[in-house]
C-alpha cells in the first residue's frame, strides 16, 4: 500500500556545523534521530549554489535530449567499467525492469585490469565515457563530483560525532577519493505495460547517498509502518539516506532504508541525480566504536543479498545484478557467486 500524505523527513541544516556551539549540538541531535530512527534526511545548508545546481540539470536534460545515435555513442555495453548510458529498461532491480534510462559516472581514473589473485572488483576502476555531442557535460558532471563529495565527507563527520564516534573514524577508507559514483536518470513517464516501477525497491550498498530531483516526485521510502510515503521535493535540499556499509558498521543502530521511485503518469519526463558517497574499493568496513553499540538491533540479514567487510564486492555484486548485458559480454566468468568473491 501506498500512502498519499506526504511523508515528512527530517530537515537538517549543515551550516550548523560551523555555527556557535549550541547550534552544533542541536543539529547532531537532530542528524542522530535522523540516521537512527529513519536512515534518510533532507540536506540543507550544504553550500551548493542554486546556479549550480540550475547548471547540472540543464545538462542532464540536454544529454537526454541527444538523438539516440549520440546518447548510444557511450553506451555502457561498450565498457567493462559500468559506465555510461543505460537504456530504458536496460537495468535490473529486484530482477525487474527498471523503466529509466541513465548516464553512470565516477571518478575519472586509469583503466584497471584486475591481475591474476587480484580481486575481480578492479574492474570497477576505470575511465568514463563522454558524449562527444556534449562538451560541457564532462566539467559539470566531475566538478559536480568533486564538491559532493566535500559536503558527504562533512556529512559523514558530523554523523559520526553525533552518535559519539571519533570523525575521522573511517578517514582511512576514503583516502585517495574513495570510489564515488554519479547517475544522471531520467524517468521517461510510466511504461508502455503499464509498469510502475521506475526503480524497484532497494537499498544502496556505500556511506550516503545525496540527491538531486526536480520538482516532480515520485521518490517513496519505506516507514517505520512498512509502507511506502511519497517524499516531495524540496527546493534547494539534497534527499540524504544512508548506506548498507553504516547499517553494518553499527550493527543496525543506524539504518539503510529501502526506498524506491514510481513512474510518473504518462508521458511526464523525471530527472534526478544521485551522488553515491563510496569508500575505497578495497577498503574494509570496520566496526564502529561508539557508545550506543550495546543498543544495536543487528543488522538487516537477507541471504539473497549477502554483505561483505570489503567494499568492492558489495558494489561488484550489485553492477552484476543490475547489468546483466554488461555482465555477460566483459564478465561472463563472474557470474557466480564464487567467481565474483
Amino acid at each position: 500500500m501506498i500512502l498519499s500524505d506526504p511523508f515528512q523527513l527530517p530537515v537538517i541544516d549543515l551550516s550548523a556545523a560551523a555555527g556557535p556551539a549550541p547550534d552544533r549540538a542541536r543539529m547532531r541531535r537532530a542528524l542522530h534521530a535522523a540516521a537512527h530512527d529513519v536512515g534518510f534526511l533532507q540536506l540543507t545548508g550544504h553550500g551548493i549554489t542554486p546556479a549550480r545546481t540550475a547548471e547540472l540539470l540543464r545538462v542532464t536534460r540536454e544529454f537526454f535530449a541527444l538523438p539516440e545515435a549520440d546518447r548510444r555513442a557511450v553506451d555502457n555495453l561498450d565498457s567493462p567499467h559500468f559506465r555510461g548510458y543505460t537504456r530504458i529498461g536496460d537495468e535490473r532491480t529486484g530482477g525487474a525492469r527498471d523503466w529509466r534510462d541513465q548516464l553512470d559516472i565516477g571518478a575519472e581514473r586509469p583503466p584497471r585490469v584486475p591481475a591474476p589473485g587480484e580481486p575481480a572488483y578492479w574492474w570497477l576502476e576505470g575511465p568514463n565515457q563522454w558524449p562527444a555531442a556534449l562538451p560541457a557535460l564532462r566539467p559539470a558532471a566531475l566538478d559536480w563530483i568533486d564538491r559532493l563529495g566535500a559536503v558527504a565527507d562533512l556529512l559523514l563527520r558530523e554523523l559520526l560525532t553525533a552518535i559519539g564516534a571519533p570523525a575521522d573514524f573511517y578517514a582511512d577508507a576514503f583516502a585517495g577519493g574513495g570510489h564515488p559514483h554519479l547517475k544522471m536518470i531520467r524517468y521517461p513517464g510510466s511504461a508502455p505495460d503499464g509498469a510502475a516501477q521506475g526503480v524497484g525497491a532497494h537499498k544502496d550498498y556505500g556511506f550516503l547517498t545525496l540527491l538531486l530531483q526536480d520538482g516532480v516526485g515520485g521518490l517513496q521510502v519505506e516507514g517505520p509502518d512498512g509502507r511506502f510515503h511519497d517524499v516531495p521535493p524540496r527546493p534547494g535540499a539534497f534527499v540524504v539516506n544512508l548506506g548498507e556499509m553504516l547499517e553494518v558498521a553499527t550493527d543496525g543502530y543506524l539504518k539503510a532504508t529501502n526506498h524506491r521511485v514510481v513512474s510518473p503518469p504518462g508521458a511526464r519526463e523525471r530527472y534526478s541525480v544521485p551522488f553515491f558517497h563510496n569508500p575505497r574499493l578495497d577498503a574494509r568496513t570496520s566496526p564502529l566504536v561508539f557508545p550506543h553499540a550495546s543498543t544495536a538491533p543487528g543488522a538487516t540479514r537477507d541471504p539473497d543479498n549477502p554483505l561483505f567487510a570489503e567494499y568492492g564486492f558489495n558494489e561488484l555484486k550489485g553492477k552484476l545484478r543490475a547489468h546483466p548485458d554488461v555482465a555477460r559480454r566483459h564478465h561472463a566468468a563472474l557470474l557466480t557467486p564464487a567467481a565474483a568473491v
